[in-house]
């Protein structure tokens, strides 16, 4: 009876190592253009989802009480597009000394330009209890993340890659959550 509890309550990294596996023995159903249409299915319907199953959740009141704690939200945005994207800059500047190739460091640094994906972030911030209000009020900083690229990585984007904009994300994570 113990394991059944224990599953019960472990349901989600049971999913997640489910899933894992299964795309593991079976890649092909997961690619673009295969029987699932991931580029749709994630990119648009998942996603909008998750958000408007989250706004179901979210009171009006808490909405409107987490739009006015603009001291958290300045310490978000700047931690997440200013304070880690300078200490991964300051760590890729020691990493530049060794013979580690100049383009991943690149990518290393882009990756630390990016902030968590909104969809996670919300769907773990309510898995640990914490303010997912604040969590989907935050989603700002998804529209903002090519200031840090383009300050720390300027000119040095391949030019037949040029940065994709991020404002197509507001449709999948914004407006689901305002629709409730």
């Amino acid at each position: 009876m113990r394991l059944l509890e224990r599953m019960r309550k472990e349901w989600f990294m049971i999913g997640i190592v489910l899933a894992i596996a299964g795309a593991k023995l079976e890649p092909s159903i997961g690619v673009n253009g295969g029987p699932l249409k991931p580029e749709i299915t994630v990119s648009y319907i998942a996603v909008a989802t998750i958000f408007f199953n989250s706004g179901l959740s979210l009171k009006t009141e808490e909405l409107t009480s987490a739009l006015v704690h603009v001291r958290l939200h300045l310490f978000i945005q700047i931690f997440t597009l200013a304070f880690f994207p300078a200490t991964i800059w300051l760590f890729l500047q020691l990493l530049s000394i060794t013979p580690i190739n100049e383009w991943l460091l690149k990518g290393l640094q882009t990756v630390g330009c990016m902030p968590p994906p909104v969809s996670s972030a919300v769907i773990l911030t309510k898995a640990v209890g914490g303010n997912e209000t604040s969590e989907t009020v935050s989603t700002v900083r998804r529209v903002s993340t090519p200031s840090p690229l383009t300050s720390f990585l300027c000119g040095s984007v391949p030019p037949s890659r040029p940065p994709s904009h991020p404002l197509p994300h507001a449709t999948t994570d914004l407006f689901p959550v305002a629709i409730d």
